[in-house]
């Protein structure tokens, strides 16, 4: 019998037929990457329903030398959940173990399943007034392992952090089929590597994340969500350090985008509008929030925030969102930037990270340089300047071809705008990981050192490289 087939028949058996399926209709979504940068083939897609499942498919794969390549929400950044051209790979899909199995409300702790949904995760904690303190634009099918396995961000980390730091306890099942289970938080626990740390932000590539323990936070009893106008990032770095001042930790965002952005944005969302009248080169999404404790001072607050910012012309104009529906058509013109630049034509994206307090200086220097290497380019940045998080775009020239455009000058932009990360002393990803897009490139530019502790890591937890292999390392 074909070693493929008998693999296939073994674990038909194993998971029934709600628990794999090798038929194409159903697999051709999930082969592709969210960004359809990265296809591949796989010669099934696995749906084990619990832990002990998993850790007998997995068990399976080692005894056949098949490779796993787990899958959230594919709505990832990088090509890190998409399988190769072989066909041989498995995907692995954990959105069927997507139960709560507790849920402490008084200290405030919720131990959930890797495939739950994050928007369920947030509308499961509300249901408790607790809510967990995440989001991204992906929220509708962005899967509680998916996030764990890239470290993931969002618009909340100025105040939250990313998932590593809202992580209490984690389940994996390793590359041998064994269980790591520390679900059960400790404030104090010295027996040794904190080995939930290692796992999260792997990719995959050292366990599969199976469940996990979150931090949750108090409801939001009210927000104050400002949009401002501003001359320059240095500027909006100067706003955002008074903000902090103003209202310490009642400041949970602070975007930057620049005036081409919002352009794209408006030209995209024909129903849409600027929040503010006259050109700003910049412009600063703020939201401030406050639990029931303090909400009854929160407008104040915000009012002498921004009162003495105008005193000290920190801004140009600043509008504040009149209610709910305003608030959140402020922050759909943010999560709108990427797919109204898609609209208007190629780009070469790159998620990275600089030192936050030279942020500004990074993007006045960095633009330029990009723009006069290659002419008639277009260089825009926009992110989280809180954490010196920047998305660093590079539009192509009116007219490009971009199949071609994307296959040639923009990977030679990538590595000038990699190596100018690096020269600042930065990272090539800050939120999104590192996938089969930008692996190469850690290769190229990663701390020798660091890059070979982790590949003993890898060694060490999966011998065999069946884990996500291409991917990461």
């Amino acid at each position: 019998m074909n070693e493929n087939r008998k693999f296939l028949d073994e674990a038909a058996a194993l998971l029934g037929p709600r628990g794999l399926t090798d038929d194409a209709d159903l697999l051709r979504p999930w082969l592709t990457d969210w960004r359809g940068r990265f296809t591949g083939t796989a010669c099934a897609m696995a749906s084990p329903q619990n832990v002990e499942e998993l850790s007998a498919l997995v068990r399976l794969c080692a005894k056949h030398a098949v490779a796993i390549v787990p899958q959230g929400g594919n709505s990832g950044m990088v090509g890190g959940a998409t399988p190769d051209a072989s066909g041989t790979q498995l995907l692995l899909s954990l959105r069927r173990m997507n139960a709560v199995r507790a849920f402490d409300t008084q200290s405030r702790k919720i131990t959930c399943e890797a495939g739950m949904i994050l928007q369920t995760l947030h509308e499961t904690v509300a249901e408790k007034d607790l809510r967990f303190p995440l989001t991204l634009g992906g929220k509708g099918s962005a899967t509680v392992g998916g996030l764990i396995s890239t470290n993931a961000g969002g618009s909340q980390v100025l105040r939250h952090g990313s998932m590593r730091s809202l992580v209490l306890g984690l389940e994996a099942v390793m590359a041998d089929g064994s269980v790591f289970s520390m679900l059960t938080p400790l404030k104090k626990d010295n027996r040794g590597f904190d080995l939930k740390q290692l796992l999260i932000g792997s990719e995959g590539t050292l366990g599969i994340v199976t469940a996990a323990t979150l931090q949750l936070l108090p409801a939001i009893a009210d927000r104050i969500v400002v949009w401002a106008g501003l001359p320059s990032l240095k500027a909006a770095r100067t706003l955002l350090l008074h903000c902090e001042s103003a209202v310490g930790d009642a400041l949970e965002g602070f975007e930057v985008i620049p005036d081409h952005c919002l352009d794209a944005v408006l030209d995209h969302l024909p129903e849409a509008r600027a929040p503010l009248q006259g050109a700003h080169a910049w412009h600063a999404l703020i939201e401030i929030v406050a639990d029931s404790g303090g909400a009854d001072t929160l407008g104040e607050a915000c009012e002498t925030m921004l009162a003495d910012a105008f005193e000290r012309d920190l801004l140009d104009d600043a509008v504040v969102a009149a209610n709910e529906t305003q608030a959140e058509s402020f922050w759909l013109l943010r999560e709108s930037i990427a797919a109204a630049e898609r609209a208007r034509g190629p780009a070469v994206q790159h998620d990275i990270s600089v030192p936050v307090e030279e942020m500004p200086e990074f993007v006045e220097a960095a633009v330029p340089k990009i723009e006069a290497a290659w002419p008639k380019t277009r260089a825009v940045a926009f992110g989280h300047l809180g954490d010196g998080n920047v998305h660093f775009h590079v539009i192509a020239p009116d007219g490009a071809e971009p199949e071609s455009w994307l296959t040639g000058d923009a990977i030679k932009i990538s590595r000038q705008v990699h190596d100018l990360v690096t020269d600042w002393g930065g990272s090539i990803s800050a939120e999104h990981g590192i996938g089969q897009l930008k692996r190469n490139e850690l290769a190229r530019l990663g701390d020798p050192a660091a890059l070979r502790i982790m590949s003993q890591v890898k060694q060490a937890l999966d011998p065999d490289g069946l884990l996500n292999p291409g991917k990461l390392i």
